[in-house]
């Protein structure tokens, strides 16, 4: 999406109930206060009050009123409570009104009014509001829902003063339409305090003020009927207001200035270019586009800064993408001296050749130069981005790429690689877009595998096919099962049966076959005594193979389920452990493996462990449990130091990775430990930035793991945050990597991706703040540890959750 244009959601089409949030109450009670008020004066009782909430559609009460808890701890009165209606947002008119009213029951049974007020849902604009609101309370008057109502709960125009139009910039702020800059934003909040303080003392704060936080959503609302004709003209004011027109000539090039780059870059340049060295300020400015992420855009000022000095510029390695990005593509004899200059260029690195086979980069041959740096890595680091290379044949221009014969030429040397490759080849079949493309690609590996006698390619293109077979049975054997009437017992016995039965032969196999999750290791056959089914809505596999070295190894089968996000997200959490042991921090993560065979069907790698929620059910705390499997009288909280580390560490480690992926929907089901300490993530159906849950934390570290540090204040809480900060930094240092891994899957059918590529890499790219040197990274995430943990919402949610979970 570029920034000319305007993407929303009609209201008609979100079928959600209305949601909102009753945060606290600001100001002083009445000169002339209700007796309960009198009694809290007088130290004997606080006031109880309560907020009642009401919808009107045109002036009407609709529903009934819904309340929320009562709040006794004196000023300031906060509720932090969620209320959903049974309204939704469907069913809105654009007259719908929200009515408070806040009461206060300390009196006995008499209720005593406070005050209320009444907000509109959709602005002038018929835009629906969201974001944190402020409503000034009609003293001792009831929220009145007709119009035009007697209790607006905004202070009217000519009313407002210096102190309202910074709170409208301030909710402005928080919903992101103003850019955070962090030193600047410090100053401007502690003027805004001082300010408010001020004008308090002055005049003093004699209103009362409800803070109500609407839900945000990922685009603008606006208001529509439903049914309505969509192409009907658009009314135009003749007021003076400021209306929006389209024109089509926006973001084109501008004529005059492309005559003129033309001349500048000319070929008859190129002899003065040579000689050209860049000034100091020059320097600068090339210096700090160097730094830009890959995803930036470079402005015309930047690209013909760079081209000037393009020779002054090949020794420098980082510059050469940049370059790239400046060469007008369209121009035959620009792209050639282009195409002649990467050639003579220093030598890229592997991170930076991943750029180049982006969908920015159309030229064969720029591509190619960039397999050709691919060819220096060895076959572990070739692994750790062939899930991302597989996608990028969707950006060739043909199907026997470059790219393509290399994947399959280095499969031929590597028996993971050739697995893995098969497996990310045969998903993308049922794709319409490119299933020929990658059709070529597996054809071409099969074809490569028989004419290599020498490589036993014949034997191994055997054994590839014989995992899609055991694939196939086992989702054959998930159909029956799921036909099986009764509980997970009568499934269970169904499955041993079948094992032991019809099926035996997967006993014990003819031949070993590779295993598809370590392609390494050879399964002889299935343990049926020890093979099993999680009690779940799609009955996923636990299923237990025989190795050919004498051993067993588990594994989790699933149908029913896309698992290629998961896949993405193991891979990326596989990669950043790779990444921070390279710095000598080994924070103890746990990367199980997930293979998607399928586009609703894949493999997991069973670790033996057990969810937050069973632990704090069965042991009530964390520490109790690891105390039962790691005891030390003498260590801290009486267990083992090495097995507090383990768990520290851990904790650490999934905390920054899922604050940079933007992992969602997190609750205690699907936080695992380990009985030595390693606490690990599953389940990632939300990515960059999704989350199900209204006000998510920035960082997903609940109460539960803090206690088990010793609390907010102890020792090991701040080596916890230690390992966090360091964690960040290191990550920070590639992030140039992650982010091109990311622009590698923009085409993939990965739905977190799919749904609109662009924006979620700008999500990636924001939580490495690139824009802050280490010390201030530092600041700035210590400061979203504090915040997450001192997040009270969350908390509620996981109540409510764990309800769902009971009554599921």
């Amino acid at each position: 999406m570029n920034g000319n244009e305007f993407r929303f959601f009609f209201s008609c089409d979100i079928n959600l109930p209305v949601t909102f949030k009753i945060e606290r109450l600001e100001g002083n009670f009445p000169q002339s206060p209700p007796k309960s008020e009198v009694l809290a004066s007088n130290g004997n009782k606080n006031a109880e009050l309560f907020v009642e909430c009401s919808l009107y559609l045109d002036g009407v009460l609709f529903g009934l009123p819904t309340r929320t808890r009562l709040e006794s701890s004196g000023h300031p009165y906060c509720w932090n409570e969620l209320i959903t209606l049974s309204t939704k947002y469907r069913d809105l008119t654009s007259q719908a009104q929200l009515a408070v009213t806040v009461r206060d029951v300390s009196c006995g049974s008499d209720e005593s009014l406070v005050g209320g007020a009444t907000i509109f849902l959709f602005n002038s604009k018929k835009q629906l509001k969201t974001g944190r609101q402020k409503l000034r309370l009609w003293e001792r008057k009831e929220a009145d829902g007709s119009i035009p109502t007697s209790t607006p709960g905004k202070v009217p125009k000519h009313e407002r003063g210096e102190i309202e139009r910074l709170e409208r910039l301030v909710n402005k702020y928080e919903r992101g339409r103003i850019q955070h800059i962090d030193w600047l934003d410090r100053l401007a909040f502690k003027s805004v305090e001082k300010l408010k303080e001020r004008e308090s003392s002055i005049n003093g704060n004699s209103h009362l003020s409800l803070i109500v936080d609407f839900c945000s959503f990922e685009h603008t609302v606006v208001f529509q009927e439903s049914g309505a004709n969509f192409l009907a003209p658009t009314f135009v004011s003749s007021t003076n207001e400021l209306v929006t027109v389209w024109d089509p000539e926006v973001g084109r090039k501008n004529p005059s200035e492309h005559k003129q780059l033309k001349l500048a870059r000319s070929l008859t340049r190129g002899i003065i270019d040579r000689d050209l060295k860049p000034s100091n300020s020059e320097r600068k400015s090339i210096h700090r586009i160097l730094k830009y992420p890959p995803t930036r855009t470079l402005s015309g000022d930047e690209r013909q800064l760079l081209w000037k000095f393009r020779f002054s510029l090949m020794s420098e390695k980082k510059a050469l993408t940049k370059f790239l990005r400046c060469v007008e593509w369209s121009d035959v004899q620009e792209a050639k001296q282009a195409i002649d200059l990467m050639g003579k260029w220093e030598p890229i690195d592997v991170a930076d050749a991943l750029e180049l086979l982006s969908p920015n980069f159309e030229s064969e041959e720029v591509r190619a130069y960039a397999v050709s740096v691919l060819e220096r890595a060895d076959d572990d680091e070739l692994h750790c981005y062939l899930l991302q290379l597989v996608q990028a044949l969707r950006f060739e221009r043909s199907d026997k790429s470059r790219l393509a014969l290399f994947l399959v030429q280095r499969s031929l040397s590597n028996i993971e690689l050739a697995s893995f490759l098969q497996w990310y080849v045969r998903v993308e079949f049922h794709d319409p877009a490119c299933a020929k493309r990658f059709c070529c690609t597996y054809d071409m590996l099969a074809s490569m595998m028989k004419m290599s006698p020498g490589l036993n390619g014949e034997k191994l293109l055997q054994s590839l096919v014989r995992q899609t077979e055991l694939t196939a049975q086992l989702g054959s054997i998930m159909r029956d099962v799921r036909n099986v009437r009764g509980g997970t017992q009568k499934k269970v016995e169904k499955l041993r049966q079948l094992l032991s039965g019809l099926l035996s032969e997967l006993t014990f196999f003819d031949e070993p076959i590779r295993y598809p999750l370590v392609p390494n290791l050879l399964i002889t056959g299935i343990v049926p005594s020890e093979s099993s089914i999680f009690k779940s809505a799609l009955h996923p596999l636990r299923l237990t193979f025989r190795t050919a070295n004498g051993g067993t190894c588990k594994v989790i089968f699933k149908k029913g389920d896309d698992l290629r996000q998961d896949q993405l997200v193991i891979q990326m959490v596989s990669l950043m452990d790779r990444l921070l042991k390279l710095e000598n921090l080994d924070l103890h993560l746990t990367p199980y493996r997930v293979l998607a065979t399928g586009q609703d069907e894949g493999m997991m790698e069973f670790i033996p462990s057990r969810s937050l929620a069973q632990i704090l059910s069965e042991n009530r705390s964390i520490t109790n449990y690891l105390q039962k499997y790691h005891p030390d009288e003498n260590g801290p909280f009486g267990i083992t130091a090495t097995c507090l580390e383990t768990f520290i560490k851990s904790c650490a480690g999934y905390s920054v990775i899922t604050y940079i992926l933007g992992i969602g929907d997190r609750h205690l089901d699907n936080l695992l430990l380990t009985d030595d300490g390693r606490l690990f993530h599953v389940d990632f159906g939300f990515i960059l930035g999704r989350d199900p849950k209204p006000f998510p934390p920035p960082m997903k570290l609940c109460k539960e793991m803090v206690e088990a540090m010793g609390g907010a204040e102890s020792q090991y809480y701040t080596r916890f945050k230690s390992y966090c900060c360091e964690a960040y930094n290191i990550l920070r240092k590639s992030s140039n990597l992650i982010l091109n891994l990311f622009h590698l899957m923009a085409g993939s059918n990965i739905p977190d991706i799919a749904s609109d590529p662009e924006k979620g890499i700008l999500k990636l790219q924001e939580k490495f703040r690139l824009d802050l040197d280490d010390e201030d990274s530092i600041h700035f995430f210590q400061d979203l540890i504090n915040e997450s943990v001192s997040a009270l919402f969350p908390q509620m949610v996981e109540t409510i959750h764990r309800w769902a979970q009971y009554w599921r």
